[in-house]
């Protein structure tokens, strides 16, 4: 039964960050040190969250064992928490990243024994995965206005994404909902989907006088959003 002696965070510098081990655990004749396995690979961030990788690194017993970790090129790194846990026959290097950390990286194992040292490399990199794209309805209308009541009602407008820029956003379903004079509460209407450049339109039968607004709901990959209101005067025929 091979015993593993607690890691220790020694320290970080010049850029990169250094996790020292105790003892390493795996009998070998030679010193020898090897990163066996990255996870997740590639580190894979949202915008505002933050991702844990985990560093596999196994060495000749008995050796000193450190973990450097750098971003490929010239770039300023935040300083992080970094730990090492003992994990079985393996060493088990633990290291936060977030979306400021996008890019390629370098893991690097260094093993020293009696006055020997070996080194492994390893690549790999931290990507962010977009979170949902920000929406908005634009130019929103309802017509005519005034109008007589049982006539029709249209409404029109734009659906938009901001996908680096905002653009026309084809596919939405667009609810359209409702609130009467006087009244506090949105009543639903109908529904539309966005054409071409995220042009949409529908239309209703007019009852009461009342304010209009279109609603987006979003998807997995956008938010929600609603447009301005418009209100529009429902009048009865007069003899």
């Amino acid at each position: 039964m091979k015993k593993i002696a607690a890691g220790l965070i020694a320290a970080t510098m010049g850029g990169a960050l250094l996790v020292t081990g105790g003892t390493a655990a795996q009998a070998r004749t030679a010193l020898d040190v090897q990163i066996h396995e990255i996870q997740p690979d590639p580190v894979v961030v949202t915008k505002d969250g933050e991702t844990t990788a985990t560093f596999f690194v196994e060495a000749t017993k008995d050796a000193k064992v450190e973990l450097r970790v750098e971003p490929v090129g010239i770039r300023t790194l935040a300083a992080k928490h970094v730990s090492v846990i003992p994990n079985g026959t393996d060493w088990k290097f633990t290291v936060p990243f977030n979306a400021g950390d996008e890019g390629k990286w370098r893991a690097i194992a260094t093993a020293t024994k009696g006055g020997e040292t070996d080194r492994d490399k390893a690549s790999f990199e931290v990507t962010v995965k977009g979170g949902k794209a920000d929406t908005r309805v634009t130019s929103f209308r309802a017509g005519p206005d005034p109008v007589k009541k049982g006539r029709t009602i249209w409404f029109s407008g734009r659906l938009q994404v901001d996908d680096e820029g905002w653009e026309g956003l084809r596919g939405g379903e667009v609810e359209i909902y409702f609130r009467a004079s006087g009244s506090s509460g949105w009543k639903y209407v109908t529904s539309t989907e966005s054409r071409w450049g995220g042009k949409f339109s529908a239309k209703t039968r007019a009852w009461k006088s009342g304010t209009f607004k279109a609603v987006y709901e979003g998807d997995d990959d956008t938010n929600g959003s609603e447009s301005r209101t418009d209100w529009v005067r429902v009048y009865r025929w007069h003899r």
